[in-house]
C-alpha cells in the first residue's frame, strides 16, 4: 500500500469506569476514569486507533467525543491525504478560529491529538511496520515507572506495584509536609536504589516549593515534577533550578511548539513530559521528543488514561529512544489495564512492544462495553 490515504470514517467512542478509592491529586480527586477513544477507518478498510486526554472536569470526556464526532469529523471525511502531520496541520488550522471562538483551546487540541494518533497507527499498518519502528526505534523494549501513587496507602500500591514487576517508582505529594515527607520515606525504603520520583501536580507556591527543596534533597529522588503552576514566570522556575538537587520535571501542561521551544532553550527542565494525547499527538510530539534528547534533557511521556494512548506513548519512547521512563498508572482501571496490550506485562521494570503493525493490536472494546457513555 501507497503511504497516501483517504478518510472513510471517524468515530469517538466514550467510557467511563466508576471508581470505589478516588485518585487523588493536589488539584482534586477523580471519581471516575474516563476515556474517549478515536477509530478513524479509510478507504481500504484500514482501521486505526487514537484517545483524546479527557481526565479533567468530569464532564469533559463526553464533551471531546462529541468535539471530534460532530465538528472535527465531517472536515476530513472523503478527503486524501499523503501523511498523518498533514491531516494534523489541516485540522488545527481549521479549528484554530473555532477554539479561540469558544475560548476551548485544550479540548479541541486534544480531540485533534485522538484523531492524530489513530492516523499514525492508520499509516504504521499500511507500511506493515511496528509504529515504534516507522517513528525510529532501534529496540521494542523501555523502562516504566509506577505513577499515580496517592498519599494515602502510598506505602501498600508501592509494594503492590513491585509484586507487578515495577522497580521506579512515582509518588503524588503536595499534601502537607508531614504526609509528604514520610511517603517519601517510605517509598525510597521500599523501592532501595531503584528509581524514585515525586510529583507535586502544581500543588505549591514559591515559598513552599523552596522550603520542600531541601528536605526532599535526602531522598535522591530522580525528579521533582511541576512543584509549581506551569504558567508561572519562568524566573520563579530558575529560583528552583537553582536550590534543587534533583532535576525538575514538566511538559504535560505545555501547549504549544513556542513553549516548549522556551523550556528546551534554557537549564532549567532536566526532564521534559509531553502529553501526546493532551497536546501534538505524534504529528508534533515526535520530532519534538527528539529536539528533547538532542538539548541533553530526558524524554518521559507523560500519560495518565486509557489504554490505547498508554500504548501509542509507549511507541513514542521506543522509537525516540533515550533514557526515559513510561509513565504506568497504577491505578484500578479496566479501560487501560484491558487495552493497552504488552504494556500489562511489567518484566523487572521494562516492557516489549510486539512487532505486529501499529500499535500491535486490535482493541475489543466489548471487555469494556459496559462502561460505555456515549
Amino acid at each position: 500500500m501507497t503511504d497516501a490515504f483517504t478518510i472513510r470514517s471517524i468515530e469517538a467512542l466514550c467510557y467511563r469506569y466508576p471508581l470505589a478509592i478516588p485518585v487523588v491529586t493536589s488539584f482534586g480527586k477523580m471519581l471516575n476514569r474516563p476515556a474517549v477513544f478515536v477509530r478513524v477507518v479509510d478507504e481500504d478498510g484500514v482501521e486505526g486507533w487514537g484517545e483524546a486526554w479527557s481526565n479533567f472536569p468530569a464532564p469533559g470526556a463526553e464533551h471531546r467525543a462529541r468535539l471530534v464526532n460532530e465538528v472535527l469529523a465531517p472536515g476530513l471525511v472523503g478527503r486524501k491525504f499523503d501523511g498523518p502531520a498533514r491531516a494534523f496541520e489541516v485540522l488545527t488550522e481549521g479549528a484554530e478560529v473555532l477554539a479561540l471562538q469558544c475560548g476551548e483551546p485544550g479540548p479541541f487540541a486534544q480531540a485533534i491529538a485522538g484523531i492524530d494518533l489513530a492516523l499514525w497507527d492508520i499509516s504504521a499498518r499500511r507500511q506493515r511496520v511496528p509504529l515504534w519502528q516507522l517513528l525510529g526505534g532501534q529496540s521494542n523494549k523501555i523502562k516504566v515507572y509506577a505513577s499515580g501513587i496517592n498519599p494515602g496507602a502510598a506505602a501498600r500500591t508501592a509494594e503492590a506495584a513491585l509484586k507487578r514487576g515495577h522497580r521506579a517508582l512515582k509518588l503524588k505529594v503536595g499534601f502537607g509536609t508531614g504526609t509528604d515527607l514520610a511517603n517519601v520515606a517510605a517509598l525510597r525504603g521500599i523501592v532501595g536504589a531503584g528509581m524514585l520520583a515525586s510529583d507535586a501536580n502544581q500543588g505549591w507556591s514559591v515559598a513552599q516549593a523552596m522550603e520542600m527543596l531541601p528536605r526532599l534533597a535526602e531522598f535522591d529522588l530522580r525528579w521533582l515534577e511541576e512543584p509549581i503552576r506551569a504558567d508561572r514566570p519562568r524566573e520563579e522556575w530558575r529560583r528552583l533550578h537553582a536550590l534543587a538537587k534533583m532535576p525538575i520535571a514538566a511538559g504535560e501542561n505545555i501547549s504549544s511548539v513556542e513553549g516548549f521551544e522556551k523550556a528546551l532553550a534554557e537549564d532549567v527542565l532536566g526532564v521534559v513530559q509531553p502529553d501526546i494525547a493532551k497536546w501534538g499527538g505524534l504529528s508534533a510530539c515526535a520530532g519534538l521528543a527528539g529536539g528533547i534528547l538532542s538539548a541533553g534533557k530526558t524524554f518521559c511521556p507523560h500519560y495518565l488514561g486509557g489504554g490505547l494512548g498508554l500504548l501509542a506513548s509507549a511507541h513514542l519512547l521506543a522509537g525516540v529512544g533515550g533514557d526515559g521512563w513510561l509513565e504506568v498508572d497504577v491505578n484500578d482501571n479496566p479501560l487501560r489495564d484491558l487495552l493497552c496490550g504488552p504494556i500489562i506485562d511489567v518484566r523487572e521494570g521494562t516492557v516489549e512492544l510486539n512487532q505486529a503493525p501499529g500499535l500491535g493490536i486490535v482493541p475489543d472494546l466489548s471487555y469494556v462495553g459496559c462502561y460505555r457513555s456515549m
